[in-house]
């Protein structure tokens, strides 16, 4: 029975290593390729079948999903870190700012964030924790008279999205470049620059369609 346990033991021991082998290759070569990479390739780059592949992840999302639980509670802590400020324009710079280097030094968590809807999958309720948090730090930002009133949490995901091809096109000549970018934009946020406008915010609908379709796009 000792024997049996002990097998047992190193198999669970084995099925791990290999999880965090595929965790770790899959952040590697989406990194290199996009999170549309051969999953044959991940495979190949954490030394296992693409069958083991599939045992641990059925589905290319549950693979996104993993390599995303390893962030979600960084970007949580941003929130935090932000509300913690002493004023609610500062805490939502703050947390722009901090999201956008996050997104600027690793291009999985860009595309992850752009692509895959934040209220799907086995985080859901780490991802709606994350946009409470976020929209609790906008509100306390209007109520203070620091950000226009009518800005709303699709308005801030078009506004991170946005910046996807300025990382791109200016990675290599000008890698900070969209620290300029984003304190324009930030400047045109402001309640006292703020316009009346017939466009209207995109609705929680709208936005997670708006998100399928860049994921189709990409294909």
């Amino acid at each position: 029975m000792t024997e049996v346990r002990g097998e047992q033991r190193g198999r669970r021991s084995h099925a791990r290593r290999n999880h965090e082998r595929l965790v770790a290759a899959a952040r590697e070569v989406f990194a290199e390729q996009g999170v549309d990479a051969s999953l044959e390739a991940i495979a190949r780059r954490a030394g296992v079948g693409i069958g083991t592949l599939y045992r641990h992840f059925p589905t290319r999302d549950a693979l996104v999903e993993a390599i995303f639980e390893r962030r979600i509670g960084t970007l949580v802590a941003v929130a935090d870190a932000a509300a913690a400020g002493s004023g609610g324009w500062t805490a939502f710079v703050e947390f722009v700012e901090r999201t956008l280097e996050l997104q600027a030094g690793d291009r999985v968590l860009k595309d992850i964030l752009m692509r895959y809807p934040l209220q799907t999958g086995r985080l859901a309720s780490a991802r709606q924790e994350l946009r409470r948090h976020v929209e609790r730090m906008l509100a306390r930002a209007q109520a203070e008279g620091g950000l226009r009133a009518d800005f709303t949490f699709a308005d801030l995901a078009l506004l991170l999205w946005s910046f996807a091809p300025v990382f791109d096109a200016t990675a290599g000549v000008a890698p900070h470049a969209w620290r300029r970018h984003l304190h324009v934009l930030l400047d045109g946020l402001r309640a006292q620059a703020a316009t009346a406008h017939d466009e209207p915010p995109l609705s929680d609908d709208q936005l997670q369609a708006s998100m399928r379709s860049l994921r189709e796009r990409a294909r």
